[in-house]
């Protein structure tokens, strides 16, 4: 029986050029990563955190501007409940106390307002946010570490071995966007990439039960082929997740305010480098494994027939 698919892209054509591309970004990211470094928010350095109530609804620009005039460059002023409630995050500043820091942000917004009312002021120690560092690296080596071990256990080790390779892929170039444009990374961020896993392993298991089941089932043609022919097959319901997903993070990117800012851009990215590594990243591992047909054949029990399937690339 001819398979039948409505593309016939020879994606594998094509796989050394996209692991060379891959791993210029690869470098760049990880040569970002040591010498930049992450710029991380509040949740992670430690600082300030003043809560503040308007008598009536006000824009944020202008305190902004304000603040950033006055040596508070680095803070981040957000709507925080109504539209008169702001939530103002400063960084920790050498030398200088937390009480000190909010006093002055205080007296800064009232010089504007004298009606200003401050409703709370919370102080994030150094220690939380080693702690927060630790545990959220902790986080994602565990789950690269289980995820691993359940793609080996039901495909093959070399399915394990590309999924880990693109989800480490994927991983790394966020955060590489994140050093090389200086993006705030702070806990929102820190879960888009855990999500950005999620993400792109669904997109590769789909695509890997594909490639195993056509193993199977495909007579004649060799593993790139079959990888081909299985990648098409996936193809549209691959591009329909992933665009499906990327209209509601332009929606979120665009209209959800600068609290979750940070978030949308990371699942943004992800979502775009999930997709390519699925199809390229993870694949290409297989066919550079010498992955054959042989290693995914069903094993026969003796007394047992097994009834091939024939059927044509």
């Amino acid at each position: 029986m001819q398979i039948l698919t409505n593309t016939q892209i020879k994606f594998m054509n094509h796989r050394k050029m996209a692991m060379m591309l891959s791993a210029a970004f690869i470098v760049i990211s990880i040569a970002s990563l040591a010498i930049r470094g992450l710029q991380f928010g509040l949740d992670f350095t430690g600082g300030t955190l003043l809560e503040v109530a308007y008598p009536k609804a006000v824009e944020l620009k202008p305190i902004r501007e304000q603040l950033h005039s006055n040596g508070f460059g680095d803070a981040v002023v957000q709507h925080f409940g109504a539209s008169n409630e702001v939530l103002v995050r400063v960084a920790p500043k050498e030398g200088v106390s937390n009480a000190d820091i909010s006093t002055e942000i205080f007296d800064l917004l009232r010089a504007e307002n004298a009606d200003v009312e401050n409703r709370r002021v919370e102080f994030v120690g150094p220690q939380v946010g080693e702690e927060l560092t630790e545990t959220g690296g902790i986080a994602m080596l565990a789950a690269l570490v289980c995820i691993l071990i359940y793609v080996a256990l039901r495909f093959e080790y070399r399915f394990a071995l590309g999924s880990v390779t693109a989800l480490a892929h994927d991983v790394i170039i966020v955060l590489g966007l994140f050093s090389v444009f200086g993006i705030e990374f702070d806990l929102t961020v820190l879960a888009a990439v855990l999500a950005v896993i999620g993400y792109s392993l669904n997109d590769t298991i789909v695509v890997f039960d594909r490639i195993r089941e056509n193993f199977r089932k495909i007579r004649k043609g060799d593993a790139i082929e079959v990888i081909d022919s299985s990648l098409n097959q996936t193809l549209s319901r691959t591009l329909i997740t992933s665009l499906t997903t990327l209209l509601v993070l332009v929606a979120l990117f665009m209209l959800g305010g600068e609290l979750i800012h940070g978030f949308a851009t990371a699942l943004l990215a992800g979502v775009f480098v999930g997709t390519y590594s699925s199809v390229y990243v993870a694949s290409s591992v297989l066919v550079s494994m010498g992955i054959s047909k042989e290693d995914l054949a069903p094993v026969k029990r003796e007394g047992e027939q097994e009834e091939e399937i024939y059927e044509e690339v």
